[in-house]
């Protein structure tokens, strides 16, 4: 028996806030989890300390499946952001633990490497198309196989997907939520153009991304994909809210652009008319909001079975834990598709220093045991936490709508 002897959480503000739980066992072994929700990240710090590190001490920490049913099926409220993301951190952090004791990089504890690596996709963006066009063509030069387009939407003043810097993208940016005004109208005048130029300016050996970030109904998401469609996207992320998985019906009857969706899925039963019925193209859910990887395995085979691939969300409100979980776990699953690849800052990078690597369009997760990522813990102290809430979004009328 492996025994945990004790488990904290540590909140660390180095850019932007994360949440890590930190597992300890009786023969001096630990492992790392992700637990950031962005946004709400104390409301799930708060439920792994209140509620489920009490629960774990004492356990054998290689009994990952009793203990994913354990605190899934035990707490009787079951699925939603918060507890997700906290038995997400526990299920990740066993899984570290499990492998380093096995002396293997994880993704061989999940059978193996199915293939030499990752494609990931970087983020090429700006005020208008000449700048997202202009990002692209330095993404494309460093080497990436994949790049998600977004632009600047003339007549508003942001746009989703628009940083102020090339490479980190943090959109929690205020302690209070700012307001942004949304117009579907001119949005949908602008797509397409930024693919014409885009396919004009990277040729067609690339694969372009989009993400429309919930903003649209159905028939707007059919009309967008029926225009993107003579510019063979890789996919569209995003176009509804999957709140009414059906929704999703009425898109697939009009376009034949590859669906993306699930960045915001807890479980399995958010995506289970979509797979079954194969709605979509590819899954996004990921390692810390879909209940770790034991939960996240069992999403990307139930897609296998009818042809839907991965695609995990990884931006940077996910933490060099999660990165290099969503790593193993791509590497790993035979239906993997893409991983979404957001830089960490360097102070983030220091604070978790990690094992895997980029190279030509493709990253590994390394050959260090366990994750390949650990946590400066005196450093993490030095950055405190900054409360930051993610935008809203409102029409030009004023209703509220999805951000």
């Amino acid at each position: 028996m492996l025994k945990i002897t004790s488990a904290k959480v540590v909140v660390t503000c180095p850019g932007r806030n994360f949440v890590t739980l930190k597992i300890e066992t009786s023969d001096g072994v630990h492992g790392l989890g992700d637990a950031t929700l962005n946004g709400r990240e104390l409301a799930v710090a708060s439920y792994l300390t209140d509620h489920v590190i009490p629960l774990l001490i004492g356990r054998d920490a290689h009994t990952i499946e009793d203990i994913w049913q354990f605190l899934y099926r035990g707490a009787y409220w079951r699925r939603g952001p918060v507890t997700m993301a906290a038995i997400a951190a526990v299920d990740t952090a066993l899984w570290d633990i499990k492998a380093k004791v096995a002396g293997l990089p994880l993704y061989q504890l999940l059978g193996g490497a199915s293939r030499g690596g990752c494609m990931v996709y970087g983020h090429a963006n700006g005020a208008d198309i000449d700048k997202t066009i202009e990002a692209a063509l330095v993404y494309q030069a460093e080497g990436y196989r994949a790049i998600r387009l977004q632009s600047g939407v003339p007549g508003l003043s942001s746009t989703y997907g628009v940083s102020k810097d090339r490479y980190f993208y943090e959109p929690a940016d205020a302690a209070l939520p700012t307001e942004n005004i949304w117009s579907t109208e001119k949005y949908l005048r602008t797509v397409p153009e930024l693919f014409r130029r885009a396919r004009e300016a990277l040729g067609w050996d690339v694969h372009l991304l989009h993400d429309a970030h919930h903003r649209l109904t159905p028939i707007e998401a059919a009309r967008l994909g029926k225009d993107l469609e003579p510019y063979r996207p890789f996919w569209l992320e995003d176009a509804v809210a999957a709140d009414n998985q059906a929704n999703f019906r009425l898109i697939r009857q009009h376009t034949t652009t590859p669906l993306a969706v699930g960045e915001v899925f807890n479980s399995i039963w958010d995506a289970k008319q979509l797979i079954e019925e194969q709605l979509i193209d590819y899954i996004r859910a990921t390692v810390v909001h879909a209940g770790g990887i034991t939960h996240l395995r069992r999403i990307a085979s139930f897609a296998d079975l009818h042809n839907v691939r991965t695609g995990c969300h990884g931006a940077t409100d996910l933490s060099p834990v999660c990165m290099a979980a969503a790593l193993h776990f791509g590497l790993s699953v035979p239906n993997f598709g893409v991983q979404e690849y957001m830089r960490h800052t360097e102070e983030t990078d220091t604070v978790f220093p990690h094992a895997y690597s980029f190279d030509r369009g493709l990253m590994h997760p390394g050959d260090a045991p366990g994750l390949g990522v650990d946590l400066d813990e005196a450093l993490a102290a030095q950055y405190e936490y900054k409360p930051a809430y993610l935008p809203v979004n409102r029409l030009e009328d004023g209703t509220m709508w999805n951000w």
